[in-house]
């Protein structure tokens, strides 16, 4: 039946999208599967929620509840209408301290509550290793529980209360009952004529648990109950060990039990009130105990449980290899000796540090003598985060393998007793190599579950057909040990065909009758748990599919750029905010929209790319809307666990696109910025006259499309290259070692003072300083997509400085996204005989931070020549600088006065990111994006405090949003300079 939005939209606050670049970004999750929705709807109350329950009982569509979308069972993927309240329903409603509770709205996200709890010293336990994006709603659906489970069991044991609607549209509060309250409440009912859902729903219950039979099958066929992670259909065995159906049970019946791990098929939540802890004792240590198999440290995790651990987590070698080419991962390997074949982090919680390294000391004793570990390293303080960051971070690691064979989710979620894992994981591994396949192992070792992911071409038949396959016969292996098939992900429409043969037949009965009964039409997030499509049915890949071969300007390692936009799995990292720190994603974080995701980015490139019938694939306008609040930051090449360089794919995009659309006039002036600069470095007066003038900057800016309201970079009375040419010819200062430094086409037209500072700081430090007759950077065309251009300028920069640059004579710049270039984009962009030379170049190619970061480390700066004036400085760190390089060098280099304290701004994305924070259409969400953290905490800083950016963009971003001028680091190193004593 057709759905005529209309008849919604007459009641509806909320926002109905039902365009096709909408319905293809939420067609997908973090599973392997791909369904178009009929709509995305976006409730803003409660009403809302109920209008849309009655217009999908008149269409008969089934209504699909989404937060974060991060499930790996193709939960919130089908033929339905998407409710996504993900940004609405975001509230937290009510703290009780005494009674230690909290009740919120489903759409807050987990790592947030804490943040918000911590002051009452209340801490909610469950932690998926989403948890800075994924949301309590979305964590009960799926009954999550994560790396802390041993001491904090599921969301169902945290879930108190629940108000939401049923499938009827009727509002109804699920929370305790005490037997007597629950056999009153039935005789209640059995007085009426006619019962509401909710009375038919309780009648059903106690019909079907109050049955001898049902519950010797339930008891027999169900998981072992000391399996603590269970996910296998309806909870009903968890309702039956309460007090209304067990003599000594002491549990009151709460139907809360039986909506947790529901995936949103029962009722539609609202509200929820949940327990939670005080928190975890002050100091966490992690033993990091090195073993040469899995199997080796799944027999040693059975002596770490002894030690109370409030964490035992596995990484096994593919993982821990995967990391080495992760730029923000590989610096957490800092705990891992040589190439263990998996190691076992041992987390301890306790009071002091004492008893912490008493307990590790015994745990390394006893491990030892039983054979286990060869390697017992103890991490403290800040660095146990850096641990769990690596190990969080597995399931997009495992994403970056090269080509269509992925690590795919399919029997990643089993649990068995932490007893049987041992030997259920050496017949696991027995059934892979029988099909010729192997997969990863990471995860939660202390509750008996492994993630577990078989190495899969889901894009061949012999691939699809490898997917069911694994996944019938681990489902006869885990019902051989009476495990669960899913231990915290969910059965969704990936396992719900397998659910009859882990509880027998008469059982699946049974939950498909309370699903009928709770949902007689199908209401609710219809083919999840009971009655779903065959496991190998829309899959996000499908067999045989043929794409062209795609000539790119970039080279993309290994891959090309369709692999490169699949490495993405839909993990969802670029959906935290700016609470949880880092950059990506600027526009995510200012918008709180799934489409301004990295992971929308991708899933739109995908797409197009694989089923588009044009002859160029990149003319879509859909990728252009997509990807037009993409501020090309950098920040996922190396936040993203999958490394998926969205500001490359921008790039290659705008390239292709431009050969059927041509290039846009602001574009190409943009573009030929430099060049622009040169002609009016002629006329400086007269190009200043005009943008220091407010009317006619206004109408000069709205004539190129910028905006009016933004200023613009003056010019300097002449540039860099002139001065330096006209003082010191070719060369500068009369020092034994060489520097040569690249002047970037900023440098060179506007900020010349800065650089002349930098020469006068290294002719200090004892260096001569070298200038070629170079080209421009080319950063200006990279950031336009005119990649012919910014090639041809790569090439000439690469064929001069491969000749002249060396470890002993390194290549120094002053703007990181000019200098980064060299190391970013130069080797993926220049003509394939300089491919070499661009590699071996961009090693000795450093900002002027990490060069003197590098003196700094091997002592070669005096000191003495620097103030003893105390001074604070902030340090807002620029996008690429974050993401190519470190603020570390930064940090040292404006350490080197001893009284002058340095402190990071928590801050990502400035919002100007070159251009995007000019153009009239991006201008209020430049400014939004500079309002998260970096203006407020500007703002808040005394006159005397000194604000460092090394980013013309953002220094200037940081003039137009606070009135504040920020200073280059170098000009403050420079200032900081006792000149009388030189």
């Amino acid at each position: 039946m057709a759905l005529h939005w209309a008849d919604l939209k007459k009641n509806f606050k909320g926002e109905v999208l039902t365009d096709k670049v909408t319905k293809v970004l939420y067609a997908t999750d973090a599973s392997a599967y791909r369904e178009i929705p009929l709509g995305v709807v976006f409730p803003k109350d409660e009403e809302d929620i109920k209008s849309l329950i009655q217009f999908a009982h008149d269409y008969r569509a089934t209504l699909i509840p989404r937060t974060a979308g991060t499930s790996l069972a193709g939960q919130v993927v089908g033929k339905g209408i998407i409710v996504d309240v993900s940004r609405t329903f975001t509230q937290i409603l009510e703290v009780n301290k005494e009674e230690s509770w909290v009740r919120l709205q489903p759409a807050v996200v987990r790592d947030e509550l804490n943040m918000f709890l911590k002051p009452h010293g209340l801490y909610y336990g469950p932690e998926t290793s989403t948890a800075n994006r994924a949301m309590i709603g979305g964590m009960v659906g799926n009954n999550s529980c994560g790396s802390n489970s041993v001491v904090y069991g599921s969301a169902r044991d945290h879930l108190m209360e629940v108000k939401g609607f049923l499938s009827d549209g009727s509002f109804v509060t699920f929370k305790d009952l005490s037997k007597a309250e629950f056999i009153e409440k039935i005789r209640e009912i059995h007085q009426k004529k006619h019962w509401t859902l909710e009375e038919k729903i309780y009648v059903h219950i106690f019909k079907t648990l109050n049955n001898l039979d049902h519950q010797d099958r339930i008891r027999a066929e169900f998981p072992k109950r000391s399996i603590t992670r269970r996910n296998t259909g309806y909870a009903i065995d968890e309702l039956l060990e309460t007090e209304v159906f067990t003599e000594d049970s002491k549990e009151p019946f709460n139907f809360c039990k039986l909506i947790a791990g529901s995936e949103g098929t029962l009722m539609f939540i609202t509200e929820l009130k949940i327990h939670v802890n005080p928190l975890p004792p002050k100091f966490q240590g992690v033993v990091a105990v090195h073993c040469s198999t899995v199997d080796e440290s799944l027999r040693a995790n059975l002596i770490a449980l002894k030690y109370k651990p409030s964490a035992v987590e596995l990484i096994d070698h593919y993982i821990l290899e995967c990391t080495k080419a992760n730029k923000e991962q590989s610096a957490n390997r800092f705990f891992v000796n040589g190439d263990p074949g998996a190691i076992l982090c041992v987390e301890l919680s306790r009071d002091t540090e004492e008893e912490i390294q008493e307990d590790a000391k015994q745990l390394e004793a006893e491990m030892r003598a039983n054979g286990f570990g060869y390697d017992f390293p103890l991490v403290l303080g800040p660095d146990v985060k850096r641990i769990w960051s690596l190990r969080k971070a597995g399931l997009g690691l495992l994403s970056n393998l090269p080509g269509d064979e992925k690590a795919v989710a399919v029997i990643e979620d089993t649990a068995v007793d932490v007893e049987d894992l041992p030997e259920f994981i050496i017949e696991f591994n027995q059934i892979l190599e029988k099909n010729g396949m192997f997969c990863v192992h990471y995860a939660h070792a202390a509750t008996g579950e492994l993630h577990l992911r078989p190495i899969i071409n889901l894009k061949t038949h012999e691939g699809k057909a490898q997917f069911r396959l694994i996944a019938e016969e681990i489902s006869a292996l885990v019902k051989k040990y009476k495990g669960s098939l899913s231990g915290e992900h969910g059965d969704g429409r990936l396992r719900g065909e397998f659910i009859k043969e882990q509880i027998g037949e008469e059982n699946y009965a049974l939950i498909k009758e309370l699903k009928a009964v709770w949902d007689p039409e199908n209401i609710f997030n219809a083919g999840k748990i009971v009655d779903t499509p065959p496991m190998d049915e829309f899959l996000r890949y499908y067999p045989g599919q043929i794409t062209p071969e795609f000539k790119t300007a970039f080279r993309f390692k290994d891959q090309d750029i369709l692999q490169h936009a699949e490495q993405c799995n839909g993990s969802g990292d670029c959906r935290k905010s700016h609470l949880s720190g880092g950059t990506m994603c600027p526009s995510y974080m200012a918008t709180k929209n799934e489409k301004d995701t990295t992971r929308a980015r991708a899933n739109i490139l995908r797409e197009t790319l694989t089923r588009s019938n044009k002859p160029n694939r990149f003319d879509s306008d859909e990728i252009k809307e997509v990807l037009d609040l993409c501020l090309a930051c950098k920040a996922c090449k190396s936040e993203c666990p999958s490394n998926v360089d969205m500001a490359k794919l921008k790039m290659e995009f705008l390239h292709q696109y431009y050969k059927d659309n041509g290039v846009p006039l602001r574009s190409w002036l943009v573009g030929n910025y430099p060049k622009l600069n040169k002609i009016a470095s002629k006329f400086p007066k007269l190009y200043n006259g005009v943008f220091k003038n407010e009317s006619l900057r206004r109408i000069a800016n709205w004539t190129v499309g910028f905006h009016p309201d933004r200023t613009m970079p003056l010019l300097a009375e002449h540039t860099f290259k002139d001065w330096f040419r006209k003082e010191h010819g070719d060369s500068a200062g009369q020092g034994n070692k060489k520097v040569q430094l690249f002047v970037d086409e900023f440098t060179n037209y506007n900020d010349v003072e800065i650089g002349k500072k930098a020469v006068d700081v290294l002719i200090r430090l004892g260096y001569t300083v070298k200038l070629e007759d170079h080209a421009e950077s080319g950063r200006s065309y990279l950031s336009k997509g005119l990649l012919n251009a910014a090639k041809r300028l790569a090439n000439v920069n690469v064929s001069l400085y491969s000749e002249i640059i060396t470890e002993e004579v390194p290549l120094v710049g002053i703007e990181p996204s000019a200098i980064l270039t060299f190391r970013d984009e130069y080797p993926d962009l220049v003509s394939e005989h300089l491919v070499e030379k661009a590699q071996e170049l961009a090693k000795n190619v450093l900002t002027f931070e990490e060069f003197i970061g590098r003196l700094v480390d091997a002592k070669e700066v005096d000191r003495s020549i620097f103030t003893q004036e105390k001074r604070l400085i902030k340090l807002h760190g620029h996008c690429q600088q974050k993401a190519v390089s470190s603020l570390i060098p930064s940090k040292k280099m404006l350490s080197l006065p001893q009284n002058y304290e340095v402190q990071l701004i928590p801050s990502g994305c400035c919002g100007m990111a070159g251009s995007f924070g000019y153009e009239k259409e991006h201008y209020e969400l430049s400014m939004k994006i500079g309002e998260l953290v970096l203006f407020p905490t500007v703002r808040a800083q005394a006159n005397d405090v000194l604000i460092a950016a090394a980013g013309t963009s953002c220094r200037h971003q940081i003039h137009d949003g606070t009135k504040r001028t920020a200073l280059h680091p170098i000009e403050i190193l420079w200032g900081a300079i006792d000149h009388q004593t030189l």
